[in-house]
């Protein structure tokens, strides 16, 4: 997939969010690109955000 076409991705994503009051950080931005690109698989990067953000008792 090429940069044009993983930005038009992007976009579209951030229009559907921007419209429900949640729009894409940088980040967001970022993480999805990576993973558009090959470099990390969704369900790798999804696994470690939910590590990240899962309080541990």
């Amino acid at each position: 997939m090429n940069i044009k076409e993983i930005d038009k991705i992007i976009n579209n994503v951030n229009g559907n969010l921007a419209i429900e009051g949640m729009p894409l950080t940088e980040q967001d931005r970022d993480r999805i690109k990576v993973c558009l690109s090959g470099k990390v698989a969704f369900k790798d990067m999804i696994k470690c955000l939910v590590e990240k953000h899962t309080k541990q008792g």
